[in-house]
């Protein structure tokens, strides 16, 4: 697991009719990390106190008075599948082993047990409770839909099913302490994603926030891990670091593709060990935080490319959501649209203006390479410098638009990408180089497409005048009539 304290969860039952085998398979579970565990020395009270209190997993010795573990084993199993359960017994026999096995415990320990093996097999079998939990979770999505924290997701307007569906999942993993990796490109709303994870995990903690963009290998570790006083030069006092701050709760490492090198292997660490040493002490921590990642790189193709660890790489997708930019669901558009023109209004102490129709058509042809947040820049600039009336003016918006480029695709990668998607307006899609002509004439026509037969939209995407556009659309239709009569 990469949750190194299991905080808000269901606790693990251990069961053993002898109170020093008790003390000390507890004290290994909980100096592991796993601090909710529930002692029961009378066999006959577990399964009452089962059916009172959810387990995550029952630790059983076989040999008790009153009701054997033997006897309890299938009981647990029938009444409570979804539990796995540890057998711990002095029991050698491996005719006994083998009967547990086919009743269905999950692992088989014999006293005395090495402390390693017996916590590994517990977080194996905890783990396993987790997952199943999930599956749970997300096959209840798929049969019934909806959510059952709604409130949690409050800040992030959509009317898309996509977004909704991403709702869904991250409801269904977001309890089990697993780390979530956030891809999206820039401005989609990574962070509010992960606050709302944060929001529906049930855990205690705070929700602590970290760009790591820009941090050497030394501020990195201050920052995360902090220090012990005399460290370093300055360091004239202890000072927690955000792990410890986050503790219950959930560490949100934002832009973790451009993590370096070396930090790269400290976080793998704490992933792995869920443990953490502060800058200049040589005593490891426990951590509880919860790991949320998330980036606009593609990481895959940075650990092909040696940028990123692979190892790290997998810690972190353990959970995975990729957020669909605002050009692939246009139905926020005008949910959102509405939601800043009056948050800007506000803000400047204004009447909210209505937006005209046009807009709708004019931002639904844009490529919104900055997404939510370009869209929000752009209707507060445009609130910012409306003079008054009812209607919100357009002229803002296009001349940002006209102004737009975006300098990472090209026009012809673009057309590629859009014929081999299937949009005939491409470069290529005739299997023939087109003339400068004919290039032109097909830009037109999709523009206007695109803008609904709107000329002032269409010649925005065009980037020329309305009136360049009327002259050239005249001359299109004069050659057209030429043709029609031939």
């Amino acid at each position: 697991m990469n949750d190194g304290q299991l905080t808000g969860m269901p606790p693990v039952f251990l069961v053993d009719d002898e109170a020093h085998v008790l003390n000390s398979l507890s004290l290994f579970l909980r100096g592991s990390g796993i601090k909710e565990v529930v002692t029961v020395q009378e066999s006959r009270d577990l399964l009452p106190m089962m059916l009172r209190q959810k387990a995550m997993t029952v630790i059983l010795d076989l040999f008790m008075p009153n009701v054997s573990g033997i006897e309890l084993l299938p009981e647990i199993i029938r009444h409570f599948p979804e539990v796995p359960v540890v057998v711990v017994t002095a029991s050698q026999e491996v005719e006994t082993a083998v009967t547990c096995m086919r009743e269905g415990a999950f692992d088989y320990l014999v006293k005395p047990v090495e402390k390693t093996r017996f916590v590994t097999s517990v977080r194996r079998a905890v783990d396993t409770f987790l997952l199943r939990q999930e599956v749970h979770a997300l096959k209840s999505y798929l049969i019934h839909g909806g959510l059952n924290h709604r409130e949690a997701f409050n800040r992030i307007l959509t009317n898309s099913s996509q977004m909704k569906g991403i709702f869904q999942y991250i409801e269904a993993v977001a309890g089990s302490g697993e780390t979530i990796l956030i891809t999206g490109e820039t401005g989609v709303g990574k962070g509010l994603l992960a606050e709302a994870a944060h929001g529906v995990s049930g855990r205690t903690g705070h929700f602590i926030s970290l760009n790591v963009a820009g941090l050497d290998d030394t501020l990195f570790s201050d920052t995360l891990f902090g220090h012990r006083k005399g460290a370093f030069s300055g360091a004239d006092s202890n000072r927690e670091g955000l792990v410890a701050r986050a503790a219950g709760g959930t560490l949100f490492l934002d832009e973790i593709g451009d993590l370096k090198a070396a930090s790269q292997v400290k976080l793998l660490r704490l992933l792995q060990e869920q443990s953490y040493y502060p800058l200049g002490s040589d005593v490891p921590k426990l951590s509880s935080a919860r790991i949320v990642a998330a980036t606009n790189n593609d990481l895959r193709k940075m650990v092909a490319n040696g940028e990123f660890r692979q190892d790290l790489y997998y810690r972190l997708n353990a959970h995975r959501v990729e957020i669909p930019p605002l050009r692939e669901r246009p139905e926020d558009i005008p949910l959102l649209l509405g939601y800043f023109t009056q948050d800007a209004a506000r803000a400047m102490n204004k009447a909210v203006p209505n937006t005209p129709s046009q807009l709708l058509t004019l931002l639904a042809a844009h490529p919104f390479p900055g997404n939510v947040r370009e869209l929000r820049a752009l209707v507060f600039d445009a609130v910012a410098r409306h003079p008054g009336g009812p209607t919100l003016s357009m002229e803002s918006f296009h001349q940002a638009i006209r102004n737009h480029h975006q300098p990472t695709v090209t026009p012809i990668e673009r057309a590629s990408h859009d014929s081999a998607a299937g949009n005939p307006f491409g470069l290529f899609s005739s299997g023939q180089f087109p003339t400068l002509k004919e290039g032109i004439d097909a830009m037109v026509h999709e523009a206007m497409r695109r803008a609904n037969n709107n000329q002032g939209i269409a010649a925005t995407l065009l980037g020329i005048t309305r009136q360049s556009l009327n002259r050239r659309l005249i001359n299109m239709r004069a050659k057209q009539a030429v043709l029609d009569l031939e």
